[in-house]
């Protein structure tokens, strides 16, 4: 008796490449199909298969070299799986495999990252992006990587759904490091010092939060960054920038959703770096200073394409880029000069080398 040819009770989304025959005497079939496509017994064989699917995927993964093909083709199947199935959620995954900061070329599992993990570490670190190149060499890495903590770079789509659902692992939690609140294993001393640079430069955040207004949430020292002047991290329970950019995306997109649910944005500097202890100095002597306000917009806006954000307005940081270029080689930004400019450059390409270099020297 044919009932329907599409069961979707029988077998889980996430697992719809497995192929196979189910065999079943207790399918009640001389009542009507509404109650059938209703039973319990449907609900006791989709239970078994997922149990027997991943006793079988298991078994894959002894073999290190066959589950690396079978995690290509189906790894994505698995972050599904971690998203729509919360009773096999913790058996799932322990499938799963990504590169870290310490794993080299070969991805890694939970399991392998808690059994290197320091003695005062107690979450697992974890970074979402776009690509393993951009998360690799990211701002919000620098201070985990130097004080030799792994972090788990997480360069898929989908791993922003998943791990919204897998909040911990064996006790340990994930722990974004993009969004604020990142508290870092310290000693006191070090405790100390950064409760001293929050102090030092508090006045700092407060001018650069005035400038940048509602752009920001709020302007603060950070605990995070080495190399880097600032970053932009997001709250706690908004998107990061990468979910935000993945939603952006999407084609049947509802703007009014992008409202509430883009993270907050908080900028946070780098109290070591040359650019912000200059920057300081500034304002003291005068925070009012025209320079300090387009400095500050520049930094907001790297910062925003370094933290992998998207800028409202490219055209005017490309603007704001120029005047920087025009002011290292030393143009003065008035129209006067650029006539001036423009008639020499037109007689370099005419007359060669050495003359246009003496009228160069002429305009400077």
């Amino acid at each position: 008796v044919f009932i329907m040819d599409n069961c979707e009770d029988i077998i889980p989304e996430y697992l719809n490449f497995v192929k196979g025959v189910v065999d079943s005497e207790d399918l009640p079939l001389n009542i009507s199909r509404e109650m059938l496509q209703q039973n319990k017994i449907l609900k006791v064989i989709r239970k078994n298969l997922v149990k027997k699917c991943v006793e079988l995927i298991e078994e894959i993964a002894e073999d290190a070299e066959n589950y690396k093909k079978f995690y290509e083709q189906f790894g994505k199947n698995l972050k599904l799986g971690i998203n729509e199935d919360s009773v096999n959620r913790k058996k799932l995954a322990e499938f799963l495999r990504y590169h870290t900061s310490s794993s080299g070329d070969e991805p890694t599992s939970f399991k392998d990252y808690v059994s290197r993990m320091k003695e005062n570490q107690k979450d697992i670190y974890y970074i979402t992006g776009e690509s393993l190149e951009s998360v690799k060499h990211s701002a919000f890495v620098e201070r985990l990587t130097k004080l030799g903590f792994e972090v788990v770079y997480m360069v898929d789509p989908i791993d922003e759904y998943a791990v919204q659902q897998l909040r911990e692992y064996d006790g340990k939690k994930l722990v974004a490091v993009t969004k604020e609140g990142l508290e870092l294993p310290e000693d006191d001393e070090g405790k100390k010092k950064f409760e001293e640079q929050k102090a030092a430069f508090e006045p700092l955040c407060k001018v650069m939060k005035d400038i940048l207004d509602k752009k920001v949430e709020k302007v603060t020292v950070s605990n995070r960054l080495v190399s880097s002047p600032c970053c932009i991290v997001t709250s706690q329970f908004g998107w990061s920038a990468n979910m935000e950019r993945i939603m952006k995306a999407q084609a049947l997109r509802d703007n009014s959703t992008m409202g509430y649910m883009a993270g907050k944005k908080h900028l946070e500097v780098n109290p070591d770096h040359r650019i912000v202890i200059s920057l300081k100095e500034r304002v003291e002597k005068d925070k009012n200073d025209k320079a300090v306000k387009d400095l500050v917009l520049l930094m907001y806006e790297t910062s925003q394409l370094a933290s992998g954000f998207t800028l409202d307005d490219p055209t005017v940081h490309a603007n704001r880029i120029h005047r920087m270029i025009m002011l290292g080689l030393g143009i003065d930004d008035t129209d006067e000069d650029m006539g001036k400019m423009e008639e020499v450059l037109a007689t370099a390409a005419a007359e060669g080398g050495d003359q246009a270099a003496e009228r160069m020297e002429e305009v400077d």
